[in-house]
């Protein structure tokens, strides 16, 4: 087979032959390489099979590979040979050349390799990496710098040798007669299940192992709503245990001879004047249910203004800028303003007929008699009850109290809060503080839901259908005629609730000033 002639280039130094020279260019020609020829398998039914390796022929002429010179660099100190020097250029050439010609004698010294008539050819690299073990044993590595001052160059001279031969031993296959599934198969890597040798330093942290901790539970005033169900559940069984408690021992202290004798003299109600009215008037029934409305948006609204922290819809009086105040404490107001013209119509129609007699007491023996009603209601042996007639003293009092005492006390503490108040009157002002007034009115209000609260019960409780025809009826008579009247009031009620909204009330409030918002 002809030579391929390589390309030459420049030459190295000035005047001198083109580089490489002939004798390199022609030694460096191109070789071809002989196909591998592989002995056709066995029949299936011999039970052994020989399978001889193929030889491997590189066309490199013997006689110019010891010619060949390799290329050397600069000198590894100042003023030295060049590297690598002259004996180991030409060792390094011969070793280049050699895995060449032994792989031309290969064939002679190839093993037999039993195989199963399944199995595959062997590969045919193995014969070659042997001669390349073979070759390379008597070549030199390159050796770098001493690893001390003045000490040997490293790797030491008989270190280099057993490098190269580990070098080419690992060219080799590592399975030459392994079973046939033994080539898929995954090489077992080390046992991570032993500890390493050494003492642990490093620990995983303690996030990983801890989760994020729970939301805070939605919580109304000081408690969550499952503390406020407990609370409520486990109070209202101490005030079931304790009303129990009181409803016993009153029972037996009211069957004691003594008190048995001022029950007689006192049974919880004494007689009118002869003058005073019998039963109700409409426009009686009409106030009632004025007041019950008036009363229970006034609540509404008060809670609204005290849990109010920052209004969006404000009302301006004409000709007053400066007195701004918020949709809510405006409505607060008007109602307030509604319910103290309703409240002057009362007394003034309660004068005015006489139905003053029923709420006003009239005889020091109102005092006795309503301690006797209290121990009556406190056994659960209710007192007689004859409201189209005449009030019990415990109910006469409290009446008046409501009517005559804690309703101008809630009336005046509001208007020394309101806007009507003078601002600029500082003598007044000290004299009656507002805080005073702050003080006095949110008591006032929980009395007033407390009485409202209890009035209810002991009217369903005493009688309802009678009861709610004195109130709503005018009757008394035991139908359901009150009841109607009621839930029709009910109604109203709830309406008047929804309305307090500023969609509602804006308005309304403007015919009186200026709404704004922010």
């Amino acid at each position: 087979m002809g030579t391929v002639q390589l390309r030459r280039g420049l030459p190295r130094v000035a005047g001198g032959d083109a580089w490489p020279p002939a004798g390199v260019a022609d030694a460096a020609a191109v070789t071809s390489v002989e196909p591998a020829v592989t002995e056709p398998a066995a029949p299936p039914s011999a039970p052994r099979a020989v399978v001889e390796a193929p030889s491997v022929a590189v066309a490199v002429p013997a006689a110019a590979a010891p010619g060949v010179a390799l290329r050397r660099g600069l000198p590894r100190v100042a003023g030295g040979e060049a590297w690598p020097p002259a004996g180991t250029a030409g060792a390094a050439a011969a070793a280049e050349a050699a895995p060449t010609v032994a792989a031309q004698n290969a064939p002679s010294e190839t093993p037999v390799v039993e195989v199963s008539p399944t199995a595959a050819p062997v590969a045919p690299s193995a014969p070659v990496a042997a001669a390349v073990v073979d070759a390379g044993a008597g070549v030199g590595l390159r050796r770098g710098l001493p690893r001390v001052a003045g000490g040997e160059p490293w790797p030491p001279a008989g270190a280099v040798g057993g490098i190269a031969l580990r070098q080419a031993q690992g060219a080799e296959p590592a399975a030459q007669g392994a079973e046939p599934g033994a080539q898929g198969a995954e090489v077992a890597g080390p046992d991570v299940s032993v500890p390493l040798g050494f003492t642990r330093s490093v620990y995983p942290g303690t996030a990983p192992r801890h989760p994020a901790p729970a939301p805070e539970p939605v919580r109304i005033g000081p408690f969550t709503r499952v503390q406020w169900a407990g609370a409520v559940i486990v109070g209202g069984a101490g005030l079931l245990f304790a009303a129990a408690m009181v409803v016993l021992a009153v029972r037996v202290f009211v069957s004691l001879p003594f008190m048995v004798d001022f029950l007689h003299t006192y049974p919880g109600q004494y007689a009118l004047p002869a003058s005073a009215p019998v039963g109700f008037p409409v426009w009686l029934n009409w106030q009632h249910f004025l007041n019950v409305f008036f009363i229970v948006l006034i609540i509404r609204t008060g809670l609204g203004v005290r849990n109010q922290k920052r209004p969006t819809v404000f009302w301006t009086p004409r000709g007053a800028a400066k007195r701004k105040v918020s949709l809510t404490l405006w409505t607060h107001q008007a109602l307030d303003t509604l319910w103290i013209l309703n409240g002057l119509v009362f007394v003034v129609l309660l004068f005015a007929t006489g139905q003053w007699m029923r709420l006003v007491p009239t005889s020091w023996a109102v005092f006795p008699n309503a301690i006797s009603a209290a121990l009556q209601y406190a056994s659960l042996n209710w007192p007689h009850d004859d409201g189209w007639i005449n009030y019990n003293s415990l109910q006469q009092l409290t009446y008046f109290g409501v009517v005559f005492l804690l309703a101008p006390l809630a009336i005046v503490t509001g208007v020394r809060m309101s806007t009507v108040w003078p601002k600029d009157a500082k003598r007044l002002n000290r004299v009656y503080p507002v805080e005073w007034a702050r003080a006095v009115h949110f008591p006032v209000m929980i009395i007033f839901v407390l009485f409202v609260i209890v009035h209810v019960f002991l009217v369903f409780a005493t009688g309802a259908l009678r009861n709610l025809n004195h109130m709503y009826g005018a009757s008394d008579a035991v139908n359901w005629v009150g009841f109607w009247w009621f839930a029709a009031s009910l109604l109203v009620i709830a309406a008047g609730w929804a309305a307090l909204r500023p969609l509602v009330l804006a308005p309304i409030a403007r015919l009186f000033g200026t709404v704004s918002g922010r």
